[in-house]
């Protein structure tokens, strides 16, 4: 094989796009979503498809393996090799035609399936096949899959809706694979190709009956080659089937051509309820005859694990009953609304009949919740399909292992094979967890297991031999979704037998004879408990690491910092394109390195010694985290609960600690104490904004950008009048008057003061106890990695707040950063009684208003300030659940008409905006949504933002002034006094 340094060099010099071949890169593709770790030579992400083919055919002349990869999701190691990995989900995911009335489309195979979805509803379109990763895996990865989803009990599986496929075989032959006649007569092809084709299908023609007797007679069938594609009986065939499920092995897909079905316009969901796991799993069979579209299983673990996690309480709470073993979520979906519901009340009386019943004893309790409501109906969704994720949230050592996941029975022998196969798992010492598509017997099952250790290795082995003769007994499939990759391909021969295998090793053979495609895989594969191929190999070693933050949640060294690191499983929720925040950065730039998942890795690998050492302080960390805005969307979004802005605060400390503070760290991170010299110098402090040459020697020496304008220090900073305001007779409540409201921006503090006396309020405004500086919650000190600075500013705050807060009064700010610092930060920093009660009564301003409102006791005498206004929401006020306020406090103001602009972050993000190196990024960010948005809005609509990052982005990037509620409020209070018929305030809507 010709050296790296050869392969490097010819990459290099014909590909534009990213060739990536040092350590922190490929460490970051060594990864999928199942347990493997393989570390390649390279990655390659083409810019087209010429490049990506181009990149195929200089490996195969260097001696290289070439593995294709889309979401990287894969969870049976399909996507991880040794040589070099090709990535198509940045610049290869286009629709590349569109028939709308045939119903078809051809796309790139790096298009993820929600956004091939979302431009499809626009023509009353959709590609059924709606994978629980559908915001992340690609249409590529799936069709190497052969991905099923969880409505294939109406729409099939995705070699059902492959109509076609363009790919080029080993060699660099581009082909067309699609239906042919059996003589070949129609086959657009050349000649070598036909010659393909022909002895495939003869291969079908020869191994017929062995293919009828061997392969499993169930839908969810997507182990091996699928041969049945080739047989006499399937005529006219689709070479493309053939391809579909092949991960990658045979040939290198360029195009998918798809049918496209009508969009869902109706549902209805009926949640059976069950006291049994059993009964639950034998009333599937009889659920199915009212031809539901899905019948997905949610375990009673997965509804423990769910109840913790902020973002599904509230679904679980509406839609569950009581503590049941398990439930089943039944899906109508007809074109009557009315046939939905015909049906609803027809599962009802079903479940009657099979003798379930609310009064009846465990064995047959049960009955069913009926979901209507859209909203409800999207939330119940979103938990099923973050099923996965969910189970993985588990903070122990021990985790589900996915390695059974998705094997698929019969129906009539679904009950007594999830009880026979939890025998096997208490066999060997473990539980597991199951849910998933009870409709098609498909359940995703994983034990939960530590692969850590030696003896819980051999607990896997032993019990996937178990489980796979069960399989086998009830003439079902080993492999019923996800694949083969290493963890199954192995067990071919137990399932197919002998002579199938030894036909997958020949098609392998005849398509690719090099074995240049993702060799490993299907056939000829290594075994799967291979340790030496494991993320954590026998010599996984984590020393001992020094954290500056609280870590005792979860186990390992740095007290927990590693456990917390090791959260990640790689299942790429934070690759998602459009809802929620998370992964704003990524969203800009489609890198690994600039997602939460790519960052993880690069920490695990640097504190685990792959990456040399001191990588936890290196420059290689520094450039992955650069673009991470510590939104901490991932705290709210990831379901395994990666906090990527914490874990950025201990490599900061890190890097602090071995490299000192860059001149920016410094202004950034000691604004506090030097904002009120600044503030009495206020005219020569602001100079550097009015001088082109003083902005371009700040970009130099501080790395601030010359295009970006700092905010304006003043001479009339905050200063409370007293240290209270208001009647004093009033509900008591602290005021929190944060550094950046308090010298940039005073306005908002006086609305603040203003709306909270004129509701009767005794406003306090605490001190420090030595009276020198203002109180401050030490956010800038955090982002430069100053972490016993910031905790010296926590210590001055809680000594000032926490007499006020251990008696129950609230505390409130108006910066959500700084505020929310009290409730997250502070608690990683000090764990005291009184630090416990200053961010337990903890409120943004907006929090507050609402629990007053909606206890009765808020009187405000509003009036009406404008038509319209549009809001964004501060990145930790949507972390921490606290966005929904600012909508409902806002709607207190008579005639004004709310809307939320769906936006990620601003990208202004502190001081991430203002730097020379990141300021591009900011921007980039800011125009995925926000900036255009603003751009739309009349200008008699007000712009509502919390943020003071926000509201400065939205200044610099669409010329519009952004207010904070408060002053939104303030002129509501104006208009009112001006207004004597103006009404008072009263309980905010929840809509």
């Amino acid at each position: 094989m010709t050296d790296a340094s050869s392969l490097e060099r010819r990459l290099r010099a014909e590909i534009t796009g990213d060739v990536l071949f040092d350590r922190f890169s490929r460490g970051r593709y060594a990864t999928d979503a199942s347990f493997y770790q393989i570390m390649p030579k390279a990655a390659v992400v083409p810019k087209t498809m010429d490049e990506a083919l181009r990149a195929l055919a200089i490996a195969r002349d260097e001696g290289v393996k070439v593995t294709p990869r889309g979401g990287g999701t894969s969870q049976c190691g399909q996507t991880v090799n040794d040589g070099l990995v090709v990535d198509l989900s940045k610049h290869l995911n286009k629709i590349l035609s569109l028939d709308v009335a045939g119903r078809t489309c051809v796309v790139e195979p790096g298009i993820v399936l929600d956004d091939l979805n979302r431009q499809l509803k626009q023509h009353g379109l959709w590609f059924p096949v709606d994978v629980s990763t559908a915001s992340r895996a690609t249409i590529g990865g799936m069709a190497g899959n052969n991905s099923c989803g969880g409505r294939s009990l109406r729409y099939g599986t995705m070699r059902d809706n492959t109509l076609s496929l363009e790919a080029s075989l080993a060699d660099g032959t581009l082909s067309r694979f699609g239906e042919v006649s059996r003589d070949l007569s129609d086959a657009n092809a050349n000649d070598n190709v036909r010659t393909l084709f022909r002895d495939m299908l003869d291969l079908g023609a020869r191994e017929a009956d062995e293919i009828a007797a061997r392969f499993p007679k169930v839908q969810r069938r997507v182990g091996g080659y699928n041969l049945d594609a080739l047989a006499p009986r399937n005529a006219p065939n689709n070479m493309a089937h053939l391809l579909v499920g092949s991960e990658g092995t045979l040939a290198f897909t360029t195009k998918v051509e798809l049918k496209l079905w009508p969009v869902i316009r109706n549902k209805a969901l009926g949640v059976c309820h069950f006291g049994s796991f059993y009964e639950a799993m034998d009333a599937a069979q009889h659920l199915v005859k009212l031809k539901p579209i899905a019948v997905e299983l949610v375990d009673r673990t997965m509804i423990a694990l769910g109840r913790d996690i902020a973002m599904f309480k509230p679904i679980i709470n509406a839609a569950i009953k009581g503590d049941p073993a398990a439930v089943l979520v039944v899906e109508f979906a007809e074109e009557d609304q009315a046939d939905n519901l015909a049906r609803l009340k027809q599962l009802t009386e079903l479940m009657g009949d099979l003798g379930f019943g609310w009064n009846n004893d465990t064995r047959k309790w049960g009955g069913v919740v009926e979901i209507t409501e859209p909203a409800l109906q999207s939330g119940i969704a979103d938990f099923r399909a973050a099923g996965l994720n969910v189970m993985m949230s588990m903070k122990q050592e021990g985790k589900p292992v996915s390695f059974v996941e998705d094997c698929a029975v019969p129906l009539p022998h679904l009950a007594d094979y999830t009880a026979r196969l939890n025998e096997v798992f208490a066999k060997h010492g473990t539980s597991g967890t199951m849910y998933a598509h009870a409709s098609e017997g498909c359940l995703h099952v994983r034990p939960v297991l530590n692969l850590k250790l030696e003896k819980d290795v051999k607990a896997m082995r032993a019990i996937a031999e178990e489980a796979f003769a069960l399989v086998r007994e009830y003439k079902g499939s080993h492999s019923g979704e996800h694949g083969d990759g290493i963890v199954r391909s192995e067990f071919h021969e137990i399932m197919f037998g002998e002579r199938l295998v030894a036909d997958f090793r020949e098609v392998k053979k005849r398509f690719d004879p090099e074995g240049v495609l993702n060799p490993g895989k299907i056939v000829d594969t290594p075994k799967m408990d291979d340790r030496s191929l494991f993320r954590f190999r026998p010599d996984y070693r984590v020393g001992e690491l020094k954290t500056k933050l609280d870590w005792s949640a979860y186990p390992g060294s740095g007290d927990g910092f590693q456990g917390a690191v090791e959260m990640c499983n790689n299942n790429g929720a934070c690759r998602k394109l459009e809802g929620g925040v998370m992964c704003p950065s990524y969203r800009a730039t489609r890198n690994e390195k600039d997602v939460t998942r790519g960052r993880a890795n690069s920490l695990r690998l640097a504190i685990s010694g792959q990456l040399g050492p001191d990588a936890l302080a290196s420059d290689e960390m520094m450039e992955t985290l650069k673009l991470c805005v510590s939104c901490k969307a991932c705290r709210h979004e990831c379901p395994t609960g990666v906090d990527m802005a914490k874990m950025k605060i201990e490599v900061l400390a890190a890097r602090a600690a071995s490299h000192g503070l860059t001149l920016r760290d410094r202004l950034v991170g000691y604004l506090p104490r030097y904002a009120g010299l600044a503030a009495r110098f206020a005219p020569l402090a602001n100079l550097r904004n009015q001088s082109p040459l003083l902005r371009k020697l700040f970009e130099r020496f501080a790395g601030i950008s010359a295009r970006r304008a700092l905010p304006a220090f003043r001479s009339d900073i905050f200063v409370s009048p007293a240290e209270t305001a208001g009647p004093e007779g009033g509900r008591e409540v602290v005021l929190f008057a944060d550094t950046f409201n308090r010298i940039y921006e005073r306005e908002n503090l006086d609305a603040a003061l203003r709306v909270l006396t004129a509701g009767g309020y005794r406003v306090h405004l605490p001190k420090s106890a030595s009276g020198s500086r203002p109180l401050c919650c030490g956010r800038t000190f955090l982002s430069a990695g100053l972490v016993d600075e910031a905790r010296s500013e926590l210590d001055r705050l809680v000594a000032a707040f926490a007499p006020f807060a251990t008696r129950g009064v609230p505390i409130v700010g108006l910066e959500p950063s700084c505020l929310l610092t009290l409730r997250d930060e502070l608690a990683s920093l000090r764990t005291d009684n009184d630090a416990q009660a200053v961010g337990a009564h903890a409120l943004t301003f907006e929090e507050f208003l609402v629990r007053e409102a909606e206890a009765g006791r808020l009187q405000l005498p509003l009036g009406s300030v404008a038509d319209k206004a549009v809001v964004h929401g501060h990145c930790h006020q949507k972390s921490f659940g606290a966005f929904k306020p600012v909508e409902q406090v806002l709607r207190l103001v008579p005639g004004l008409e709310v809307k939320t602009i769906e936006s990620s972050c601003c990208g202004m993000a502190g001081a991430f905006g203002y730097g020379a190196d990141t300021y591009d990024a900011s921007i980039e960010m800011a125009e995925l949504s926000l900036l255009p948005a603003v751009r739309k809005t009349d200008p008699s609509t007000l712009v509502v933002a919390d943020g003071t990052s926000c509201r400065h982005q939205i200044h610099d990037g669409a010329g519009r002034e952004a207010l904070h509620v408060a002053r939104v409020l303030a002129m509501s209070l104006d208009r009112a006094g001006t207004n004597s018929t103006s009404p008072a305030a009263k309980e905010p809507s929840h809509g």
